[in-house]
C-alpha cells in the first residue's frame, strides 16, 4: 500500500552540508550523552589505542593544527590540536544520522598554561549494541571554529563500497516482492555474492524518485541509512536505478544490514517501499551474519543464556573452520577474554560464575570446554586448550563410582546423573586425549567413561538416548532429546577415531541410524524435537538442541563417508533454507517451517550448525 512520505528536503540539505565537511558551530551545550560501549567504552585514554591513523585531512585554524586520530582495531577515535596557545580547545562531534545532527563537544579539552597542544579522550565510532553506525569528526576553537571532514561516511565490505555502479554487479536477485505505486514498479535488487543492493523504479515518468533505506537492526530504525542513492527519472525516461550500497560494515562491527527499496511518484506526495531483506552470499554466511547481529560486543556473549552462548561461540568457530571464513574470529577471542573471570549471580545466569567459566551446573561448564576445544582447533592457540583442560578437570571432580558404578553428576548437589553431562564428559575426555601429545590420563578416563555409558542403560532398546537415570540407576524413560543423541554419536565416533575399536563405531552408527529413522526425532525427513509438535514451543534451552545433534552427526558422516547420513544433513539444510527462513535470513525453531515458529539467536545458532554441516558437499553453497 502507498505510504505518506514526509518531505526530506530540509534533511537532505543538512546531510549534503555535513558530507561536504563544511564548518559548523556546535549546538548549545547540553547533558552529556550516555557512554557508548563497543570493544571499549567512551573516554578510553588514547595511550591505550592499538593504532594511530589519520584517515581524513588535517585542518589549520589560525596556525593551529587540528587532527582526527582513528584506531580501527579499537573502533575508536580522538582529536588533537597542536601549535596551540593557552585557551585553545579541541573536541569531537559524533553523528548517528550521517551528519544531520550530532553529539557535540565530546571530550572537550582546553590547552592549559604554557602547553602547545592537547587531545581528547577516545570515543567509539560505532555502537553495535544499539545497532547504530556513527560518523565522527574533530573540531577545534582557536579564535574561530573549524572541523575536519567526517570519518568513514562510506560503508565498505572489503572492496565493495557504497556508490558502486550496478553494471558491475556479479548477480541480480530480487529477494522480496515488487512494491507498486500508481502503476510504477519499485524493486529491490541484490548482488548476493558481494552483499550489495540497489533499487529500481519503472513504469513511471520524469521526476519519479527511487532510493534505498539501510537498517542495522532489521528495519526497526534507519537513521544512518535513510534515502541512500536517491535519484530521479530523467526527462523522457520511465525508470531509473540507484547506485549500490553495502550491507555489511566489518569496520563498524555491524553485520547483517537490511535494505529496502523506496520510491515516490513525481506528481504525488505518497511513496511506497518493498519489504526489508538481507543478502545471502552463501546460506551459512547469511545465517552467521544474522546471528552476529545479536552478539553483545561490549560483554562478549549473547544475552542472556550462559550455556547457550557457549554453544553459539562453538557454532561461530565451527563455521570458520568448515568454511574458511574468518569474519568472526575476533568474536571467539573476545568471548574468551570478556568472560573468563568471576561474575556474581544474575550477571551471566542465575548462578555465580567462579572463574574459568565454571558454575554449579556441571554441564554448563562442560559446554564452555567444548567451545574452547573448538576454538583451539580453529586457531591452535594454547590458551584455549589449557582452558578446556581446566574446565574438564572440574567436571571430572563429579565423576562418582559410588553411585551407579560411575558417571558424572549433573550438579554439585549430586541430584541426577543424566545423558547430557555424561555425553559431554565422554566427548571432552576423548578430545583432550587426542589433542595432548603423550596423554594417558584423559585417554584412560575416556575408556572408563565409554564402558560405563554403554553399560548404564541410558541407550534404550530402540537405539535412542533417554534423558538420564533414576535414583535406582535405571533408564528413566524420559524424553529423547536430539542433543543427547548427538553427543553420544560424536563421542563414540571420536573414540573409534582414536582407538580403532569397532564397537565404538558400531555404537555411533546404531545411534545415528536410530535418530534419522525414528519418529521420536525425525518426521517427514526433518529433525523434529518433541517440543516442535502441534502448538508446543521449545524453551530457550531446547531451541538449541538440534544444532548440537547435526554437528555431531556431520562428524560421523565425515568419519565414515556415509552417503545416507550426508543426504540426511542436506535435507535439514534445504528444509531450513526453503521453509524456515524469512527475507532477513532469520531462522526459526521448527526446521519444517510449521507454526508456531519463534526465532531468536538460539534458533539462529542451531540452524547455522545445520547449514555449516553441509559446507563443502557437492552442490552446496
Amino acid at each position: 500500500m502507498p505510504i505518506r512520505m514526509r518531505s526530506l528536503f530540509g534533511g537532505l540539505v543538512a546531510l549534503a552540508v555535513a558530507a561536504a565537511g563544511l564548518t559548523a558551530h556546535p549546538s548549545p551545550a547540553h547533558a552529556a550523552p550516555a557512554p557508548v560501549c563497543a570493544l571499549s567504552c567512551d573516554t578510553l585514554d588514547p595511550s591505550k589505542a592499538e593504532q594511530d591513523t589519520f584517515p581524513v585531512a588535517d585542518r589549520v585554524i589560525n596556525g593551529r593544527l587540528l587532527r582526527l586520530h582513528v584506531s580501527d582495531p579499537d573502533s575508536m577515535a580522538w582529536a588533537s590540536i597542536d601549535r596551540a596557545t593557552q585557551g585553545d580547545a579541541v573536541w569531537l562531534d559524533r553523528s548517528w544520522d550521517r551528519g544531520a545532527t550530532w553529539e557535540p563537544l565530546l571530550g572537550k579539552a582546553t590547552v592549559p598554561g604554557t602547553w602547545t597542544g592537547t587531545r581528547t579522550l577516545m570515543y567509539n565510532l560505532t555502537d553495535p549494541v544499539a545497532h547504530r553506525r556513527g560518523w565522527i569528526r574533530a573540531c577545534g576553537d582557536a579564535a574561530a571554529v573549524t572541523c575536519t571532514d567526517w570519518v568513514y561516511p562510506t560503508v565498505c565490505d572489503g572492496s565493495s563500497c557504497d556508490g558502486a555502479d550496478p553494471a558491475g554487479a556479479s548477480g541480480d536477485d530480487r529477494p522480496v516482492p515488487t512494491a507498486t505505486l500508481f502503476g510504477r514498479a519499485i524493486d529491490l535488487h541484490v548482488d548476493q555474492a558481494r552483499g550489495m543492493a540497489w533499487a529500481t523504479i519503472g513504469g513511471g515518468g520524469a521526476g519519479d524518485e527511487i532510493w534505498l533505506d539501510r537498517s542495522w537492526d532489521g528495519g526497526a530504525t534507519w537513521p544512518e541509512g535513510s534515502s541512500l542513492g536517491r535519484t530521479s527519472v530523467p526527462a523522457g525516461g520511465s525508470g531509473t536505478h540507484t547506485v549500490m550500497v553495502a550491507t555489511r560494515d566489518p569496520r563498524g562491527l555491524l553485520y547483517g544490514g537490511a535494505v529496502r527499496a523506496c520510491g515516490r511518484a513525481a506528481d504525488r506526495q505518497e511513496g511506497a517501499c518493498t519489504a526489508w531483506a538481507r543478502p545471502a552470499p552463501t546460506r551459512a554466511r547469511a545465517a552467521a551474519d544474522a546471528l552476529m547481529a545479536s552478539y553483545r560486543t561490549d560483554e562478549g556473549w549473547w544475552r542472556s543464556s550462559w550455556w547457550n552462548s557457549a554453544v553459539a561461540v562453538t557454532t561461530v568457530a565451527e563455521f570458520a573452520r568448515r568454511t574458511g571464513r574468518h569474519d568472526y574470529d575476533w568474536a571467539v577471542a573476545r568471548t574468551y577474554e570478556q568472560n573468563k573471570g568471576v561474575f556474581p549471580a544474575g550477571a551471566r545466569g542465575s548462578d555465580p560464575v567462579e572463574g574459568h567459566f565454571i558454575s554449579r551446573a556441571i554441564d554448563d561448564a562442560a559446554w564452555w570446554a567444548v567451545a574452547w576445544l573448538t576454538a583451539y582447533d580453529l586457531t591452535r592457540e594454547r590458551r584455549y586448550l589449557d582452558e578446556a583442560v581446566t574446565i574438564t578437570s572440574y567436571v571430572h571432580e563429579y565423576w562418582d563410582p559410588r553411585t551407579c558404578g560411575g558417571g558424572v553428576w549433573w550438579d554439585r548437589e549430586r541430584t541426577y546423573k543424566n545423558a547430557v553431562t555424561n555425553g559431554l564428559y565422554l566427548w571432552l575426555t576423548t578430545a583432550l586425549h587426542q589433542r595432548l601429545p603423550g596423554d594417558t590420563l584423559w585417554g584412560g578416563r575416556s575408556t572408563t567413561a565409554a564402558n560405563w555409558y554403554l553399560d548404564s542403560g541410558m541407550i534404550n532398546a530402540a537405539g535412542l538416548v533417554n534423558d538420564g537415570l533414576t535414583a535406582g540407576c535405571a533408564n528413566n524413560g524420559q524424553t529423547v532429546w536430539s542433543y543427547n543423541q548427538g553427543l553420544a554419536i560424536g563421542a563414540f565416533t571420536q573414540l573409534w577415531r582414536g582407538t580403532g575399536e569397532r564397537r565404538y563405531l558400531d555404537t555411533a552408527r546404531r545411534l545415528a541410524d536410530a535418530a534419522v529413522t525414528s519418529p521420536q526425532l525425525t518426521r517427514d525427513g526433518v529433525l523434529t524435537e518433541s517440543c516442535d509438535l502441534g502448538t508446543a514451543s521449545c524453551d530457550d534451552n531446547q531451541k538449541q538442541f538440534k544444532g548440537i545433534f547435526v554437528r555431531h552427526l556431520a562428524d560421523f558422516a565425515d568419519a565414515t563417508g556415509s552417503a545416507a547420513h550426508r543426504a540426511y544433513l542436506t535435507r535439514q539444510a534445504d528444509s531450513i533454507w526453503t521453509k524456515d527462513r524469512d527475507p532477513l535470513n532469520r531462522l526459526g525453531q521448527r526446521w519444517a517451517g510449521t507454526a508456531p515458529n519463534p526465532a531468536d539467536w538460539r534458533t539462529q545458532a542451531s540452524a547455522l550448525e545445520a547449514l555449516t554441516a553441509v559446507e563443502g558437499l557437492p552442490g552446496r553453497r
